[in-house]
């Protein structure tokens, strides 16, 4: 299948497009489940025996990727097979349905989604998506480096949807629409600041499902915190990763470092082991990552001691970094 050129239409869009349009009909169910695979991930489709069509509009917005899809009715898989094969697990999907009905399955959930409506889903889960009509979706597609949520609280957030006539629902409802359907005609740094906005956004959604304190202490913290999330996610790799190297790069003290993460269920250092555990244990049952060794793995995101990474993580998996590869090989 060949790349989607970048187009601008009459409605001000510019970025990507890939359509069935010009595809000739016997090859139209093979390029569709390509296109959506391309954009969400490595799926098993089904769709109707009838000729399928589509269009997928896809834009940056700072690290986030924005998504308009118009399809036929369909269904799609994200099994333990493919999560396996791929790193599309990196991605966390937050999808606004403007047009249909559908349902959604995920962490022992399931649910139907009505028009308006936003929902969240995490592709290093299984999950299974049905569109029965035809429809139309709106969707940010968010890395999970720069999420800066804990796997443990994303679970209480994926396929639970907002109505628009709540206060947050009806926010992130707006707030989703406007950026999938304006993103290519920002600015890349008024993008990468919209981008920081949406985050802080589903941080504070988070909060407010896990019936946490959301008052922010003065000046800020609540920005800061997020970006110091995204800065600990892009310096994992870092052995040096400390939170003395994070305060200076943040020009505060490490005492108001430690401060700013008193909401959160662990300690600047804990967090950030957290984060590498959870990256490790992707990279184990990686197909790319398979020629590595689980020191090397380890290594490569900033663990200095096999013994040490050995003894956490079976801490905070249960088994051992080799029992876990082992589970997890085809």
């Amino acid at each position: 299948m060949t790349a989607g050129a970048p187009q601008a239409g009459g409605d001000g869009f510019a970025g990507h497009v890939l359509t069935t349009t010009t595809v000739p009909t016997p090859q139209r169910r093979t390029y569709w489940r390509e296109a959506l695979s391309r954009t969400f991930g490595a799926v098993d489709m089904s769709v109707p025996d009838e000729v399928h069509s589509g269009t997928i509009r896809t834009a940056p917005l700072g690290r986030l990727q924005v998504t308009t899809v118009d399809g036929d009715p369909l269904e799609a898989r994200r099994t333990r097979r493919l999560i396996a094969r791929g790193d599309e697990d990196e991605y966390v999907v937050v999808k606004q349905l403007t047009r249909g009905g559908a349902r959604l399955e995920q962490d022992t959930r399931d649910v139907s989604l009505r028009a308006g409506e936003v929902f969240i889903y995490d592709m290093a889960r299984p999950v299974r998506l049905i569109l029965p009509e035809r429809f139309q979706t709106k969707s940010l597609v968010v890395p999970r480096q720069i999420l800066g949520l804990a796997e443990s609280d994303l679970r209480q957030m994926t396929a639970s949807p907002l109505r628009s006539d709540t206060a947050l629902g009806g926010l992130l409802s707006v707030l989703v629409s406007r950026l999938v359907d304006t993103a290519g005609s920002y600015r890349p740094h008024t993008g990468e600041l919209l981008a920081r906005n949406v985050l802080d956004l589903l941080t504070v959604l988070a909060d407010e499902r896990l019936g946490r304190n959301s008052e922010e202490t003065p000046g800020g913290d609540a920005a800061l915190r997020l970006r110091i999330r995204e800065f600990i996610g892009r310096h994992l790799a870092d052995p040096d990763l400390t939170p003395e190297v994070i305060a200076r790069a943040h020009h505060i003290s490490v005492r108001y470092l430690h401060k700013i993460f008193e909401g959160e269920d662990a300690t600047v250092s804990r967090f950030i082991q957290s984060r590498r555990l959870e990256a490790c244990r992707q990279d184990l049952v990686r197909r790319e990552a398979a020629h590595l060794t689980i020191v090397a793995v380890a290594q490569r995101w900033g663990f200095t001691s096999a013994a040490h990474f050995s003894r956490v993580f079976r801490a905070a998996y249960g088994m051992s970094p080799s029992e876990w590869r082992d589970s997890h090989r085809p």
